[in-house]
């Protein structure tokens, strides 16, 4: 097992575990809002590279899952679990689909396992009914 995925997971469990302790998950807006700063992360690594040519396709990519995140707030969160696990795929196939020479190589795998670990911890709270998934 790479050292990006077993971080990517350990992350993943310190934010969810973090989130249930510190009760931010009981704010039906946290996993939005960290889906909101996922997306956007591909797209500061297209800004910070020069020149910055793969910032259009990353802020297109990044709206679809801002879109998502924000229909999820409003109507069923488990467009947002969607949305990252959506995410995870798309990190996976990123170095396939966008030429973005500011994306570190370990980045993806790394993004994709925390992807999956908070869509799991959304999950988890949505099936437990401590998140209501409609508004």
């Amino acid at each position: 097992m790479s050292f990006d995925l077993v971080w990517g997971l350990l992350i993943g469990v310190g934010a969810v575990a973090s989130a249930h302790f510190l009760k931010f998950d009981r704010d039906r807006s946290y996993y939005p809002t960290l889906m909101i700063v996922i997306a956007s992360i591909y797209v500061l690594f297209a800004v910070m590279a020069v020149p910055p040519s793969a910032w259009r396709q990353e802020v297109i990519a990044a709206s679809v899952f801002i879109a998502l995140a924000i229909a999820g707030h409003r109507w069923s969160l488990w467009l947002v679990v969607a949305a990252l696990l959506g995410h995870a795929v798309f990190d996976l196939l990123h170095p396939l689909l966008i030429a973005n020479a500011m994306v570190p190589p370990w980045y993806p795998v790394f993004c994709g396992a925390a992807d999956i670990v908070l869509s799991a911890g959304l999950a988890m709270l949505i099936l437990r009914g401590h998140q209501s998934a409609r508004p």
